[in-house]
């Protein structure tokens, strides 16, 4: 009897990237490091954390690197912030508001909570990082 492997589809805002992710995540995490909030624009990264091989993207799309480990990648076309794609080919993080079923996958817990904006009000009961991710 095989086991069927869950996909999960998303794309960005035009349409013009398009991914598949297959398998479950390695993590559900909010960041608040003040990088993620810098390349998304946002308060935090709400991202499912998948391994590269894992993915399959179709479209054209760029990148920054917004650290020597991360590079950020978004659809050329529309701008919209698709991953966080780690530099030594490990993992990426699929932000979990570009998957087409946004309610599909929950965060289990906050990272940088230490660089979170004040504002923010974390009221979840989800375990806190005040740094980097918790030890494995």
């Amino acid at each position: 009897m095989s086991e069927s492997l869950v996909i999960r589809q998303g794309g960005c805002l035009c349409g013009a990237v398009r991914f598949r992710a297959t398998g479950e995540p390695i993590n559900v995490r909010i960041c608040h490091c003040r990088n993620c909030q810098k390349a998304t624009g946002s308060p935090f990264f709400a991202r499912a954390l998948y391994s590269q091989t894992a993915l399959e993207v179709e479209g054209e799309t760029g990148s920054y690197p917004s650290s020597a480990t991360l590079d950020r990648v978004f659809c050329k076309a529309c701008g919209t912030r698709l991953f966080s794609w780690r530099t030594n080919g490990t993992a990426a993080g699929v932000a979990l508001a570009a998957f087409d079923d946004r309610h599909a996958l929950a965060p289990t817990e906050h990272i940088w909570v230490s660089e979170k904006m004040n504002w923010v009000r974390i009221d979840d009961g989800l375990p806190q990082s005040s740094n980097g991710p918790p030890p494995v």
